[in-house]
């Protein structure tokens, strides 16, 4: 079943909201690394680990944002060409309820689980 085009527009919305508040999380990160860059010096060299663990820490947050923005991206296209809530994989409706938890999902709960059941095994 097709996605009404209030639905589209609802998704749309949400996925619009998520993605402008990563980027604004982005742009304060770069925002408050580079405010302090070689303007604090540390005597003590665990203070400066502390820091850069923080730093490293924050980074690695903000690439799983970065990957995050891609998805939404891809999913607002996909609301664009009308291909939206469709699964990647066997070409069936996305329930409703699985789009509201995670708008980016390419999935149907059924190929997901199997995705997954194939990684697991992989990995053994």
């Amino acid at each position: 079943m097709k996605l009404e085009k209030e639905d589209l527009e609802y998704f749309r919305g949400i996925l619009q909201r998520q993605l402008d508040e990563l980027v604004r999380g982005a742009g304060r990160t770069v925002d408050d690394m580079t405010e302090g860059d070689g303007k604090t010096t540390f005597p003590d060299p665990t203070d400066r680990a502390s820091l850069e663990s923080d730093r490293n820490f924050e980074l690695r947050i903000r690439d799983r944002e970065r990957k995050l923005i891609n998805k939404i991206k891809k999913a607002l296209t996909k609301i664009e060409d009308e291909s939206f809530g469709f699964c990647e994989i066997c070409g069936e409706p996305i329930d409703f309820k699985r789009l509201e938890a995670r708008p980016v999902t390419a999935h149907c709960i059924e190929c997901k689980t199997s995705e997954e059941e194939e990684e697991k095994i992989r990995k053994v």
